[in-house]
């Protein structure tokens, strides 16, 4: 039996959302084992004081193979 856990990540790019998705996966990778799905649950811009578009925002429900050891 395998147990998966879920948990959200937001990754940002000043060159759009498909870019930033890719950073968070990037990271995530980094640090947890055996990534399975991964789910754009939001997507959302920066906005400066010039009303311009600072960065580019996603937010990601990423499960991965749960390991209590």
């Amino acid at each position: 039996m395998s147990v998966y856990r879920v948990t959200e990540i937001i990754g940002t790019s000043e060159t759009g959302w498909e870019d930033a998705a890719k950073q968070a996966l990037a990271a995530a990778a980094g640090s947890l084992r055996e990534l399975r799905v991964a789910e754009v649950t939001k997507l959302d811009i920066a906005l400066g004081a010039d009303g311009k578009i600072e960065s580019f925002r996603t937010k990601l429900s990423v499960s991965f193979k749960y390991d209590p050891s």
